[in-house]
């Protein structure tokens, strides 16, 4: 495994960081506890000692399990990074969208990071996480209804006491990476990145490299799309947000199987799976810090954790950039 610093901080990640957003069930159509958990623990044996999570995920489920999954390990061994600022216990600031928690209730998601409510969140998550200090503290999406210097603000006094070491953003533009940097020391801008989801490299990753920031990059599987395990009329189990997603129409099972059919010699001929090739390409690019992966089993787990094992040369990511350059995917699909 890679350890790789987080802008200027002190603060060093594995290049595959374990994300638990399935861990915790909520959209993914439920998972197995003790399966999430086992899975978050052979990532750990592997060497993947960055474990990114949030309270949205499952309600507080996620956090728990990552709680139960850290137990034992010494607490300097491990990186947690968590977020703040979707809320579902209230109906403040910039309403989201409609979802159901993994009991099939309503709920109302809304993004607020105001004071009153980041200090919440981070008691929450400490005593879900079964903590006294968050490593990484991210905003999950920009809340248009608090001034970011008011966010900002607030983060930085759980870093003076003691209960944040890094502060970090998610889904931020250049414009609000700007603003953010003049409250607080910004280490980390977490986004969507994956071979087929490229718009970031126009402006947010040439100035997070001009700015000394760190890329998180996540979903870099496309949420599973790019392991090579889905063909067209593939089933969605009941309650998978993916199954709405234009990514997994059958016409773009189609073109994005016979794209990895391409580049599939380059991963055997490395003893690689397709999902490793994938992701050994994504943490090769300009200004991709991490690869934040999620795994519900074990055995993915272990694969996304030995993708750090095979190495690509220039002329290798150059052909398969060059391959992926035909793939278009249809939006209308």
């Amino acid at each position: 495994m890679q350890y790789r610093q987080i802008a200027t901080t002190d603060l060093k990640l594995s290049a595959i960081t374990f994300g638990a957003w399935a861990a915790g069930g909520w959209m993914w159509g439920g998972n197995e506890r003790k399966e999430s958990i086992a899975a978050i623990r052979a990532s750990y044996d592997e060497g993947v000692t960055s474990i990114d999570t949030a309270p949205i995920y499952g309600q507080g489920e996620s956090e728990e399990i990552v709680g139960e999954a850290i137990k034992g390990i010494p607490r300097d061994e491990i990186q947690i990074l968590t977020k703040y600022g979707m809320r579902w216990d209230v109906a403040k600031g910039d309403f989201a969208f409609k979802s159901k928690n993994n009991q099939g209730q309503d709920i109302d998601i809304y993004k607020y990071a105001g004071r009153e409510s980041i200090i919440k969140e981070c008691e929450d998550s400490l005593r879900r996480l079964g903590t006294d200090y968050i490593d990484l503290y991210q905003i999950h999406w920009p809340d248009k209804t608090t001034s970011i210097e008011e966010t900002m603000e607030t983060v930085a006094e759980l870093i003076k006491q003691g209960k944040v070491r890094e502060a970090g953003v998610c889904n931020y533009n250049v414009e609000q990476l700007m603003e953010a940097r003049k409250y607080i020391r910004l280490a980390s801008n977490q986004v969507p990145y994956s071979m087929v989801k490229r718009d970031i490299e126009k402006d947010v990753v040439p100035y997070c490299i001009e700015h000394n920031k760190s890329v998180l990059a996540y979903s870099p599987l496309e949420r599973g799309l790019l392991t090579g395990k889905m063909k067209p009329g593939y089933q969605f189990a009941e309650g998978d947000h993916r199954a709405n997603l234009y990514f997994f129409k059958d016409e773009n099972l189609r073109r994005t199987d016979a794209f990895l059919q391409k580049i599939k010699p380059i991963a055997d001929a490395k003893g690689a799976t397709l999902g490793q090739l994938v992701l050994r390409w994504t943490i090769t690019q300009p200004g991709i810090t991490i690869a934040l992966v999620g795994a519900r089993n074990t055995k993915q787990a272990k694969e996304n954790a030995r993708t750090m094992r095979i190495s690509l040369g220039q002329d290798e990511v150059d052909l398969i950039t060059n391959e992926l350059d035909q793939l278009q995917l249809m939006k209308d699909a």
